[in-house]
């Protein structure tokens, strides 16, 4: 990439006038009439050096230009000592025959080459919905999954599933509360019937379990059965309702063009947890408390957590150990990220702190990402309470909302159908990766869904209209140039196709997929721009060849970045 050729040679300028190990910033100028790079090296060494800033500008220039890097026009100074660098227009051309050329692999990247990276995210929880905290987790978990094979590692995709424990136990209690219902759902339930059944009953059993105590020993001996696996009517229920949720859920990684490498459940992890706890029991790592087994946040500023309750059982905590152990078995990988809401960061805090007690290579490697919640006009809902919202509720609503705007379109019914689904996804995705990683998000459905300015279908609908000017283009047998015709003035266009890789790197830097976002956002207000002044196929016009090579272009670049985003671009819209 040019933008990290050009800081390696500031970088041993700076060097060789004496800098030790020289940090500054290569960017890219908000206004573009001021140059398509900018450098602050000469503004933050100046007075180290004991010279001017302006001075020690004029002499980094005067060093770049003896380095020859052809792709650079000119160099001015501005400011306090910025030297802002221009490029060559034949510079701009090559790079959209670069992009063309290079296709679907434009913007691969070489950063993470040979890393291999596991991510954890969705992490839905057998006999409860998947709602939108899990779609959240999967849009950012995916995104950044996509973007860090972008950048040359390999990636592995875990899921792991909360199928035991107390959250279970609650459910099967409301389910053996509605054997009635259970029998009509297994006899003549459709699977979204079955699962919003389970989710039913989990709620049910969450609110026994706070008002009614008799109701809470019930629930806390089914826990133990659970574990146990020996008394039939549970162990039926059991697998029954868990079994129901794995299909619901496989049918919705569908609809997220999601696949999973590995898929672990709590069921796997819990013997493994308690073995970890009490074996570092005994080396002080956790503590005896009230007949649990704690882990002493309070040693690291840290809250104390419990590991093994006081019925022998393991807690998430405790499996979550077991969990680092058994992902790195299955793939010994370098970075390992875990995605979740931001509402269990002091969790994770302490679960890798007890983990850099035990296993200090592997928390070394492990980030947790904590993400903000998505919420709507009646604000954030929560499923302990049984107000939870479902994923696929959330989605029909949109798709209604997308099929009235769409009412008028001649396409037909499969492609309608598709097109929706798209869109919709589109819609949802874009609001979830936009915000900055761990800020709260308020869904707008008419802003979200607008096909104008920022938001899902714009970047989609800018995609589809240059992907309809090629369709045209074939159609008369206009092909593109690379020649930029005589005259030509510089579109901003241009000065922002070759960029895409740089944002991928910084995207992948910063686990940071709103990165991509708004560049794409950038890059298709200014092609929308160029499409509004410009016809772009016209066999009689001659500059109509370089028209379209800057649209083929343009629609390899947003086809490439809109992947990395997870958004599908509709065939019709």
């Amino acid at each position: 990439m040019l933008e990290k050729k050009i800081k390696l040679e500031t970088t041993e300028i700076l060097k060789k006038m004496g800098v030790r190990g020289p940090k500054f910033i290569v960017e890219h100028p908000t206004d573009m009439s001021l140059g398509d790079y900018s450098l602050n090296g000469a503004l933050i060494y100046g007075k180290k050096l004991n010279k001017n800033p302006l001075d020690l500008a004029v002499e980094i220039i005067s060093e770049l230009k003896k380095r020859n890097i052809p792709e650079i026009s000119k160099m001015d100074i501005a400011g306090f000592g910025f030297i802002n660098i221009f490029l060559k227009d034949d510079f701009f051309a090559n790079s959209l025959e670069k992009i063309i050329k290079s296709s679907r692999n434009f913007g691969k990247i070489k950063s993470n080459q040979g890393k291999k990276i596991a991510i954890e995210y969705t992490d839905p929880n057998p006999f409860k919905e998947f709602h939108i905290g899990h779609m959240m987790t999967n849009f950012i978990g995916e995104s950044l999954a996509r973007i860090f094979e972008f950048s040359g590692a390999e990636v592995k995709r875990f899921c792991y599933s909360g199928d035991v424990g107390l959250h279970v136990a609650k459910a099967i209690y409301g389910l053996k509360q509605n054997l009635h219902l259970l029998l009509w759902q297994k006899l003549f339930g459709q699977q979204t019937s079955r699962a919003r059944f389970l989710g039913d009953c989990y709620a049910y059993g969450d609110k026994k379990y706070r008002e009614d105590e008799k109701a809470r020993q019930q629930i806390v001996e089914i826990n133990k059965e659970i574990y146990g696996q020996k008394k039939f009517l549970t162990k039926f229920i059991y697998n029954l309702g868990r079994q129901w949720s794995l299909d619901e859920f496989a049918e919705i990684y569908d609809i997220l063009d999601t696949k999973f490498d590995f898929s672990f459940f709590e069921s796997q992890t819990a013997i493994r947890g308690v073995e970890l706890v009490k074996e570092y029991l005994a080396k002080d790592i956790f503590v005896f408390s009230d007949q649990a087994i704690i882990f002493p946040g309070e040693k690291y500023n840290l809250h104390t957590r419990v590991f093994i309750n006081s019925h022998n059982l393991p807690t998430y905590e405790a499996k979550d150990l077991a969990l680092a152990e058994i992902k790195y078995e299955s793939y010994p990988y370098d970075l390992s990220f875990i995605v979740t809401g931001n509402e269990v960061n002091d969790y994770f805090a302490v679960v890798l702190k007890a983990l850099e007690e035990i296993y200090p290579n592997l928390a070394q490697r492990t980030k947790h990402i904590g993400h903000g919640m998505l919420k709507l006009p009646s604000g954030k809902m929560s499923s302990r309470t049984g107000s939870v919202i479902a994923f696929k509720s959330l989605l029909k609503d949109i798709e209604k909302i997308i099929e009235e705007k769409m009412s008028e379109r001649l396409l037909s019914k499969k492609e309608k159908q598709q097109a929706i689904q798209d869109i919709a996804l589109g819609a949802l995705r874009f609001a979830v990766l936009k915000q900055s990683p761990g800020k709260d998000i308020i869904f707008d459905f008419n802003k979200s869904l607008s096909f104008e300015g920022d938001s899902g279908p714009y970047l989609q609908y800018s995609a589809r209209r240059a992907e309809s000017c090629l369709d045209e283009a074939k159609k008369i047998g206009l092909e593109c140039s690379f020649s930029r015709p005589d005259n030509w003035p510089l579109e901003n266009l241009e000065r922002l196709l070759y960029r895409f890789p740089e944002e991928v790197a910084r995207a992948g830097e910063n686990s940071s997929p709103q990165i991509i976002i708004s560049y794409l956002l950038n890059l298709a207000g200014n092609f929308n721009n160029f499409y509004s002044r410009e016809k772009i196929v016209d066999k009689d016009d001659p500059t109509a060849s370089y028209k379209l090579a800057l649209t083929m272009a343009f629609f390899q670049v947003m086809e490439n970045g809109l992947y990395l985003l997870g958004i599908r671009i509709p065939s019709k819209m």
